[in-house]
């Protein structure tokens, strides 16, 4: 096929897959803390470094790697230690994470609005082999932490006070879960953007959610999800000239639009079925109870008039 023939598209769809897997794998663990926003606002504060990159002509995605690890563990302190004022603070940091990067790249001698826009909505043919090496080390990152440390993740993610309880390192933990979210966010900003990745983070997930129960089949069903809509997208952007960000982002909407219609009606079963088996469980305990009291009226010894 044609799309395999050129070099541009060899290295975007490497990063798709990457993105498409690391994304729904750390979002599963936000989207239990309720923190799905969390990564639109790493995003903010990575401009900084990829303004910073073309500042000091080193490579943009190292450079948001770092400042983005950096802003996600200054976001995690300030959740945990902030008071009432703790919203403000992190208004301020997404806020001037992004002043901060357009002024940067607007100072570089290498830099234009133009970069900033590919990083912000992602561009295909501006992968180049460096990020796509970067984008495999991060990427190798993530998974081993979502996957290596799953159980003691989904701990701190779905009670702190428990899994402080069990000897939990629950603040080594938090900080973990935001650095990994930050990485992930650097993976992600070549294929779908900073302002994108939050959406990819979270929607795979949401759609699992809708007809899985367990956690390890709604982690497995977000990233299959999460790998299908980044090549599908991809493809899609290649063929049809549109952004990939933004049909991305869409398809993985839609996935979770027809899942959700899909479940609908499967829940109504479920409920009928459940309350069904409740009814016949109280008839069946009325039952036994009558038998064993002496003298006791059952349904058959009833007259009728």
């Amino acid at each position: 096929m044609e799309i395999f023939q050129t070099e541009f598209m060899q290295r975007a769809l490497i990063a798709a897959v990457l993105v498409g897997i690391t994304a729904p794998a750390i979002g599963i663990y936000l989207v239990q803390r309720r923190q799905a926003l969390m990564g639109d606002g790493i995003g903010h504060i990575a401009m900084t470094g990829v303004g910073l990159g073309f500042l000091l002509n080193s490579s943009p995605v190292w450079m948001a790697t770092l400042i983005a690890v950096v802003g996600a563990v200054t976001m995690e302190l300030i959740r945990a230690y902030g008071k009432t004022r703790g919203d403000i603070a992190l208004a301020m940091l997404f806020y001037g994470g992004m002043a901060g990067g357009v002024l940067l790249i607007n100072l570089s001698d290498t830099g234009s609005n133009a970069n900033l826009s590919s990083y912000l909505f992602g561009s295909l043919s501006t992968v180049s082999d460096s990020d796509v090496t970067a984008i495999c080390l991060l990427a190798a990152f993530v998974v081993l932490v979502t996957v290596g440390l799953r159980k003691q993740l989904f701990a701190v993610s779905q009670d702190e006070e428990f899994a402080r309880v069990t000897g939990l390192p629950v603040r080594a933990l938090n900080l973990l879960i935001a650095v990994t979210a930050a990485v992930t966010v650097t993976v992600a900003m070549r294929v779908v953007g900073l302002l994108l990745v939050s959406a990819l983070m979270v929607v795979p997930v949401a759609a699992a959610q809708q007809i899985t129960r367990s956690f390890k089949v709604t982690f497995i069903l977000s990233v299959v999800i999460g790998t299908a809509v980044t090549l599908s997208g991809t493809v899609t952007s290649y063929y049809q000239d549109v952004p990939p960000g933004a049909t991305i982002v869409l398809m993985a909407i839609g996935v979770f639009v027809v899942l959700t219609a899909l479940a609908t009606p499967l829940a109504r079963r479920r409920a009928r079925a459940v309350a069904g088996t409740d009814a016949t469980c109280t008839a069946d305990a009325t039952k036994d109870a009558t038998q064993d009291v002496p003298g006791a009226r059952r349904p058959a010894d009833e007259v009728t008039v």
